[in-house]
């Protein structure tokens, strides 16, 4: 990969929106180059989605997400993928990852309800017969995502504790 790819993926990871004549205008080639760079990245499978980042705290809906420790027992010939593949099938899945440490991944999950998401780790999650053990985290709120804070820096000064 050239720094002028890593450069362009720098630029969309930082904001998805901007034009080609824009990304050409910061990295100095010309708006043709960056469509072909960023059309040849997606086609390679680097860029593989854009999106927006939603403050669902700004919105009316009620969801819940949750993120779930899952220890497994690999498969011979295919280790974690086997499992974690039928897991990233599953629509409430938002995020999943192979971790180290105690447990063996982190999957993100979004439900209506609490009882949805705790419904959907013991009726789907902790049904495959390689599933040892979860544990499920509730998320109650969110800083930071994907390096975008979710909300207003909070004031400087701190109240006086003394009397």
């Amino acid at each position: 990969m050239t720094k002028t790819d890593r450069d362009i993926l720098e630029l969309l990871q930082q904001d998805s929106r901007l034009t080609p004549k824009k990304v050409a205008a910061a990295i100095g080639i010309t708006e043709d180059e960056a469509k072909e760079r960023v059309r040849a990245l997606e086609e390679s499978g680097i860029i593989v989605k854009y999106t927006a980042i939603i403050n669902a705290e700004e919105l009316e809906e009620e969801a819940v997400e949750a993120l779930i420790e899952v220890k497994v027992t690999p498969q011979r010939g295919h280790g974690f993928d086997k499992i974690a593949s039928e897991i990233a099938g599953h629509e409430e899945v938002q995020n999943l990852y192979l971790m180290s440490g105690g447990y063996d991944l982190a999957v993100i999950v979004r439900g209506n309800s609490l009882k949805a998401v705790a419904r959907f780790v013991s009726e789907k999650i902790s049904t495959y017969d390689t599933v040892i053990s979860t544990a499920t985290h509730f998320i109650l709120k969110k800083y930071k995502v994907e390096g975008a804070r979710m909300m207003g820096e909070v004031g400087g000064a701190r109240l006086s504790i003394q009397a």
